[in-house]
């Protein structure tokens, strides 16, 4: 016997089962949701549109231009015989970066026919919908790395050899926590310092009692400032602003690493903070309470409240929201319930918080301490169990990948450098490579 359609208020007998709800749908509400699936492409269409004018608008000695500078200083300190080489690299430099800018547009041109094609049938399905908004943000993704950092060179001083300019790519490659080295830097702190990380580019940023320190790519102290502010959870890099972000216990705080000011630019009344990230736009901090909320705050030109997510979308309300992190347009959550004690990681898209995927990662909260994780490279994620002495290793689609004991209790962990693995314990920052 023919079942009646699910939809409220339908009367009408199912017809067949519905690609997007997956539940067996009359004939109009069929179509309904053949067309809502369509009104997709056209979105998809704009973003392809966009992608392809930003290739037509890549100026290439804009994108090399930093390698550039640093051929030139090397040509001019070994003027007479460098001339010719320099020509050789430089043009090498150009192939490599071209090659990689033809293979994003062919990429885009290839999503553009099979997008079109869609078009003119008028039929899709939210498979082809998920994949092509996968395939654009990859694109998308591409393309930053490519107009930021795409080219590393490595120059030497006379006498010539060609191995002594290697112009390669910074290839972003998984890595494998297996591979972690043992410790061979440690930085030591006074017992008050709070435990927190974060870095850019050329810089760590940790809580040495009572300062906050700055350390270069080699691990040195450049430079400190005093912090008065009281305690405060967690720190992260804004490129948008140029500026790190401090969350207090009820701030938030603006350190520019040029200046060394410090400026509290935002108050919350009556509750507190626990974790925050970033995008390039946006500025997230999520409140230290169960049925915790995620708040928006515009970056520039100034720290601005945008909205408050709130229970049940953020998490249940016996639920507290540990850390966060925000990469490639999605927002990954470490979730602790409070009632069973249970700890999970979710991936979400950032603009509705709908569930990509996720992950218990069967750890039991027994003390009552913050559990925290950070991202690796390729969308992977790096789970902190100082519960267990553990850190973990997330895929990209959510799965435990691998997992190692830890010597100490390891509290916090960053990526610093591409290869470098910086964990805090109590007291101390262990620097590690990681391949």
């Amino acid at each position: 016997m023919s079942q009646s359609c699910p939809i409220e208020k339908c009367t009408r007998k199912s017809r067949g089962l519905c690609d997007c709800c997956e539940k067996n749908l009359c004939l109009q509400h069929l179509n309904e949701h053949n067309t809502l699936l369509l009104s997709k492409l056209n979105p998809l269409v704009d973003e392809v549109n966009e992608l392809e004018d930003r290739l037509k608008t890549l100026n290439m000695e804009t994108l090399i231009c930093a390698s550039r500078e640093k051929l030139e200083r090397w040509r001019k300190d070994c003027y007479e015989k460098i001339d010719s080489f320099f020509e050789k690299k430089s043009q090498m430099l150009n192939e490599i970066i071209q090659q990689e800018v033809d293979q994003q547009r062919q990429e885009l041109n290839q999503i553009h026919i099979k997008i079109n094609e869609l078009m003119n049938a008028q039929e899709t399905t939210r498979q082809e919908i998920d994949l092509f908004t996968s395939t654009i943000r990859q694109i998308k993704t591409n393309m930053e790395y490519i107009e930021k950092t795409y080219c590393k060179i490595d120059t030497r001083p006379l006498l010539i050899e060609d191995t002594f300019v290697l112009i390669k790519k910074m290839a972003k490659h998984e890595l494998d926590l297996s591979t972690l080295s043992p410790a061979y830097k440690t930085i030591n702190r006074p017992e008050k310092s709070f435990i927190s990380l974060a870095a850019n580019d050329q810089h760590l940023l940790i809580h040495q009692d009572p300062n906050l320190c700055f350390y270069d790519l080699e691990m040195n102290l450049v430079k400190q400032t005093l912090w008065s502010h009281g305690e405060f959870w967690e720190m992260c890099w804004s490129k948008a602003i140029q500026k790190f972000i401090i969350l207090g216990v009820n701030s938030i705080f603006l350190l520019d690493e040029d200046t060394m000011s410090i400026d509290n630019v935002y108050t919350i009344e009556g509750r507190t903070w626990l974790s925050c990230t970033c995008s390039d736009r946006v500025f997230y901090a999520s409140t230290h309470e169960s049925g915790a909320s995620i708040m928006e705050f515009t970056l520039s030109p100034s720290i601005e409240f945008i909205k408050e997510w709130k229970h049940p979308i953020t998490c249940t309300k016996d639920e507290i929201i540990y850390d966060m992190a925000h990469k490639n347009e999605n927002l990954a959550v470490l979730v602790g319930n409070r009632s069973d004690q249970s700890l999970r990681i979710e991936l979400r898209y950032v603009e509705t918080l709908d569930c990509i995927w996720t992950l218990d990662l069967r750890i039991k909260r027994v003390q009552n301490l913050v559990f925290r994780f950070s991202p690796l490279t390729c969308n992977e994620w790096l789970v902190v169990d100082y519960q267990n002495g553990k850190l973990i290793q997330i895929s990209r689609d959510g799965k435990l990948k691998i997992s190692i004991q830890y010597h100490t209790v390891p509290r916090r962990a960053i990526l610093f450098d591409m290869n470098k693995l910086l964990v805090s314990a109590e007291n101390t920052v262990y620097v590690h490579t990681i391949a």
